[in-house]
């Protein structure tokens, strides 16, 4: 929801006469650092500049119609339009309680009748193409024309894929974008790193709205956009025979109305790696709040059965995934209530995955719902996206009925131009029922969660599953993706393991009780520098009571938060967030492999000079036993610096409470 909205229309913006039929445009972001080049001739193109450097070559645009239309291709602008925000976006969930809305427009309107939008923030570029329903009654775009032609031939993170069925993607380093075999495609959010200029540039996309997700695929020196064709034949198949299958495809990307908004296209650029751990353009871009009443709209953190087996060392009754039982999860809720937990999510095996009404005779969801509410912990209940996409109404009635707080949906595998849609209709139908939402085994957000902020968060990363079975999710990942993976929305990264490994001493467990890459104290760490608004607690009950410090910080850590600020940070190799929630500040710093010490200026906390904090750390042993951690309170002076020491994979939490 915005407020304090101010918007000027100008009627004629930087109009520049060129010669012959070209014509061409400047914007400039408000703080004036960002600069685009817009020239309107052969192909509809763009140059962008940051802080004088130039960060693109000429880059093109364009859609290609099947009614034989080529938008963005000699066609005449007709009119223009320049507009000014400066607004203030309330969040219903998320690293702030509100966010600036600031940028500058220019909205081109085309003879072939469409329109094209730049947007330019002071973190980056946008733009979108928009029907105007005039010329066309309907639009099928059998190509889309994206070319993103950076200088200086970058490094890149990439999430590189050979389908278009997988988001949890390990990382393929490059030394230069040169390196890259031409028709290697990846998923976006995808990071390049300039050195020469020092520049980094994410290039992602927004507001999808009956389009295919875009990849990125190398071609000569560009990188270019890349998307699935729209699905021809969809069969069940994969995993289990419940998950919808693309077995043949059409010759087009989409088909849509005459005015359809087509999503915006973005690049982010940044001198600053601490910029990109706030950077909210794909969020902005996206379609505004949807929901009206958002009271009901709780985060919080999860106990969890799922990741170790459900294995309880200490209960008195049988345990282990193949014993699930109402006694079982009466266990997790006790635990969820007594550490003030919000919610338990109960995963596969409650219910028939076809049929959510055919309930497991030993799992007695209804009752195990009911002793929630009474005991004042919510209930997830894992479903799968197939059945739901076919009886959205049918299950997800029955699911409310029932009282659970909400659902994780899983096993989408797609993200098409026919399945697309189906994550805004999940969602609204949710959020009808005051149901929150979980999506998991789906593609990347791309701000879906702002429209309807009752999605609490997206998997789309290597999480924690993945070791239990390699070493895929490690701490160099982990300090990658928060600066990729992470600008595009909340992460279901599902931390929590109480048993830490070096990667000499890894070995993955599964079935059985997994370890986790990096040291404890990363692992706390993950709770604070990891965006997510549904947090799980992703090991047993009973391995966290050994340790009541870590019990009692994993009550405390909370899942929304008042503010953010990111001290340091370095792609890759190291970041310190400090995230506030009403008086209480969190510190956090996780670090890749290979040990560090930083200095961490705490001198931002509040007025008073002594401060009381609690802090959890590294000790010169967690480089051979990554499970061991120091607790202590003590008094640190703000005005002065505070060295902090991070082992290989590790991290540190400080706690303050400001008087």
């Amino acid at each position: 929801m915005a407020v304090k909205k101010i918007i000027l229309y100008i009627s004629c913006l930087f109009l520049i006469p060129v010669a012959g039929n070209s014509q061409s445009y400047k914007l400039s972001s408000p703080d004036k650092k960002v600069e685009l080049t817009i020239e309107n001739d052969s192909v509809l193109g763009y140059s962008l500049v940051y802080q004088g450097k130039k960060v693109t070559r000429r880059s093109t645009l364009g859609m290609i119609l099947n009614s034989g239309k080529r938008w963005g291709y000699r066609d005449k602008v007709i009119s223009k339009t320049a507009r000014k925000e400066n607004s203030v976006v309330k969040l219903v969930t998320g690293n702030f309680r509100e966010i600036n809305n600031v940028y500058n427009e220019l909205k081109l309107n085309f003879d072939a009748g469409y329109s094209v939008y730049f947007r330019l923030y002071n973190e980056g570029m946008a733009y979108r193409f928009e029907g105007d329903g005039r010329a066309l009654d309907s639009i099928t775009v059998t190509k889309e024309k994206a070319d993103f032609r950076l200088l200086d031939d970058p490094a890149v993170i990439f999430p590189e894929t050979n389908n278009f069925t997988a988001w949890e993607l390990s990382h393929k380093l490059y030394s230069a974008v040169s390196k890259i075999e031409n028709g290697k495609y990846g998923i976006t959010p995808v990071l390049f790193d300039n050195k020469k200029q020092g520049l980094k540039v994410v290039i992602a996309e927004s507001d999808l709205n009956n389009y295919p997700g875009m990849y990125l695929q190398k071609q000569d020196a560009s990188m270019n956009g890349f998307w699935a064709l729209y699905p021809k034949e969809v069969v069940m198949g994969s995993w289990g025979n419940f998950v919808t299958v693309v077995k043949e495809r059409t010759n087009f990307i989409t088909r849509t109305a005459g005015n359809h908004t087509f999503p915006w296209r973005i690049m982010i650029v940044s001198d600053d790696d601490r910029q990109l751990l706030t950077n909210n353009m794909i969020y902005l871009l996206a379609k505004p709040q949807q929901i009206e009443n958002t009271g009901w709209i709780k985060p919080g953190k999860a106990t969890w059965e799922w990741w170790h087996c459900a294995i309880l060392e200490k209960a008195p009754f049988e345990s282990g995934p193949h014993k699930l039982s109402t006694q079982l999860y009466k266990y997790y809720i006790d635990f969820a209530s007594e550490n003030k937990l919000e919610y338990l999510l109960i995963d596969a095996g409650w219910s028939n995955l076809f049929k959510p009404n055919e309930l497991n005779p030993k799992v007695d969801v209804k009752e195990i719902i009911r002793y929630g509410k009474e005991k004042k912990v919510g209930v997830f209940l894992w479903t799968v996206a197939s059945t739901l996409m076919k009886y959205p109404h049918k299950y997800l009635d029955s699911i409310s009925s029932w009282g659970a707080a909400g659902v994780k949906i899983d096993f989408f595998d797609r993200d098409d131009a026919l399945i697309m849609p189906q994550y805004e209709e999940l969602a609204k139908a949710c959020a009808e029922r005051k149901l929150l939402v979980d999506f998991h085994g789906c593609s990347k957000p791309t701000g879906l969660n702002r429209a309807y902020p009752n999605i609490l968060s997206y998997e789309a990363v290597r999480g924690m599953e993945c070791s239990k079975w390699d070493t895929s999710t490690n701490p160099d990942y982990r300090l990658q993706f928060i600066f990729s993976r992470m600008l595009a929305g909340p992460i279901d990264y599902t931390p929590g393991s109480m048993r830490n490994s070096t990667l000499k001493n890894f070995k993955p467990i599964d079935p059985g009780l997994p370890m986790s890459l990096g040291t404890r104290c990363q692992e706390l760490a993950e709770y604070v520098v990891i965006n997510s608004s549904l947090v799980m607690l992703a090991d047993s009950p009973d391995e966290y009571r050994k340790y009541p410090d870590i019990l009692q910080y994993l009550s405390d850590v909370p899942a929304t938060w008042d503010d953010t600020k990111v001290l340091s940070a370095k792609v890759g190799e190291y970041a310190v967030v400090a995230k506030r929630k009403g008086k209480k500040w969190y510190v956090a710093g996780m670090n890749a492999w290979g040990e560090r010490k930083l200095n961490v200026d705490l001198s931002f906390l509040g007025k008073n000079k002594e401060l009381d904090v609690q802090l959890f750390t590294d000790t010169d042993k967690s480089n051979e036993d990554a499970n061991q951690y120091q607790y202590k309170k003590l008094t640190i002076n703000k005005s002065k610096s505070c060295e902090m020491y991070m082992s290989s994979g590790g991290g540190f939490v400080a706690i303050v409470t400001l008087r």
